[in-house]
């Protein structure tokens, strides 16, 4: 088909589906960490869930711990299924595997809504919320794995779409949680409207997925076979390459995998092929990007939402004592992600071969400390060296933009350190040291937790 016969966009629906889809990927991560003074409250045995969804001048105990299993139990799917992805997607058709996580994310986010009215004693309640946790976490991991190959096949500017819908969604989950604070009802009521909320932008992700098929724009490029994509679709995905390696990736650096193999197919008549890349030899090239990449989660994951959900306002009880959690540690945290792995789109500095990288990696393990040593009621060891509230919105701006900047980066150049042939595998490899270091801060948050 000729280029000026090529259909259009209509009304940029195709581009608002992926938008929305994107949100729909990153929304139970954020909507369950978000709660966390919710699910404080009910473990503690107050079912009336008075202050649930506010950070109250007191924070609530936190006998199970359960900022460090939600971020645990959050984090092992997404390592576990990337590395049963390769069998997963060559076994389960992508429309089973994407419908079905997106209905099996509806059903136990209905089941978590529903809870809100359920009276149960903290045990169950908590046995039965980490379950949830783990199964919509990992149908999420398969879902935006999956999802993730779909835009791959599409014009690099639904792939921007695409990761821009995921880079807002901590930033929707926090919006919702302050208009359920601000809603005026009563405690109960807004608990379960906040939670409610997911649940139709998970149905909304459904009906874009279906939409897909129905719209002719999306239907020529998603159903065309590799042999047949004409010329101007290579310069398309030259254009996705080489906005991987400008742009940021908003939360979701899985995007790396999309670095298809272009040379293969700008010469469809070459006799001979490349030979398939080697794991080991990949990795000899891009272990430093891989380590600062670990590094960089390992470090977020250990202390958010873990430590800093903890922190609460030194000011007495009153409405900013309420707003301060939600604002200063959420809302706050996702804009400044959301910027810092935006800058990538206009500089990448350090380059790769530069050490001071891994320095600026390496810095970053002061903010444990100083965290550790923010304004936390409960605490039995450390002294409180920073009380005001000024402290801890200084560190959490550098914090959030410095995490955003930095994997971003790290995902920018890794695949600029391996020929053509070998990025997709470079990609796949830095999903899984991603993985790698989600996990090792969720479970360096239980030490450090225990240390306060």
């Amino acid at each position: 088909m000729a280029r000026g016969e090529d259909p259009q966009d209509s009304y940029h629906l195709v581009g608002i589906s992926f938008f929305i889809l994107g949100l729909g990927t990153l929304l139970p991560w954020n909507f369950f960490i978000t709660a966390i003074p919710y699910f404080q409250t009910r473990l503690a045995g107050t079912n009336s869930t008075v202050g649930t969804l506010g950070t109250n001048h007191t924070a609530p105990a936190d006998p199970f711990n359960f900022n460090n299993w939600v971020t645990l139990l959050s984090q092992l799917p997404l390592l576990f299924f990337t590395l049963l992805n390769s069998f997963l997607y060559q076994c389960i058709p992508e429309a089973v595997r994407i419908l079905g996580s997106l209905l099996a994310i509806l059903l136990f986010f209905a089941l978590t809504a529903a809870l809100v009215k359920v009276d149960l004693s903290p045990g169950p309640f908590f046995s039965i919320t980490m379950a949830s946790i783990w199964f919509i976490n990992s149908f999420g991991a398969i879902l935006q794995g999956s999802l993730f190959g779909v835009v791959g096949i599409m014009p690099s500017a639904y792939s921007t779409l695409f990761l821009s819908g995921q880079g807002l969604a901590g930033i929707f989950a926090a919006l919702a949680m302050l208009l359920s604070m601000a809603s005026g009802v009563d405690a109960q009521t807004s608990a379960l409207g906040y939670f409610i909320t997911p649940c139709v932008g998970i149905l909304m992700s459904i009906m874009c997925y279906l939409s897909l098929h129905h719209l002719e724009f999306a239907r020529y490029h998603l159903v065309k076979k590799p042999s047949q994509t004409p010329t101007h679709e290579l310069e398309t995905k030259a254009e996705l390459l080489q906005a991987d390696e400008k742009n940021g990736i908003p939360n979701s650096p899985q995007n790396a995998a999309l670095s298809v193999d272009l040379d293969l197919e700008k010469e469809p008549e070459a006799p001979l092929q490349p030979e398939k890349p080697s794991l080991l030899a990949v990795l000899q090239k891009i272990w430093l990007m891989a380590l600062c990449l670990v590094l960089v989660f390992t470090v977020t994951l250990s202390v958010f939402p873990a430590i800093t959900a903890m922190v609460t306002s030194s000011t007495g009880p009153g409405k900013w004592s309420q707003f301060f959690n939600p604002i200063c540690c959420f809302l706050l945290f996702n804009i400044m992600d959301w910027l810092g792995r935006s800058l990538t789109s206009y500089f990448l500095w350090p380059d790769e071969d530069s050490r001071l990288l891994p320095l600026l990696v390496c810095l970053r393990f002061l903010f444990i400390p100083l965290f550790m040593l923010c304004h936390v009621p409960e605490r039995s060891r450390l002294p409180v060296l920073f009380p005001q509230d000024a402290y801890f919105i200084t560190f959490m701006l550098l914090f959030a933009i410095s995490n955003g900047y930095l994997v971003s980066l790290t995902m920018c150049l890794a695949p600029r350190q391996v020929l053509p042939h070998e990025r997709e595998v470079a990609g796949a490899l830095m999903t899984f040291f991603l993985a790698l270091g989600l996990s090792c801060g969720a479970s360096l948050s239980f030490l450090f937790k225990a240390l306060l």
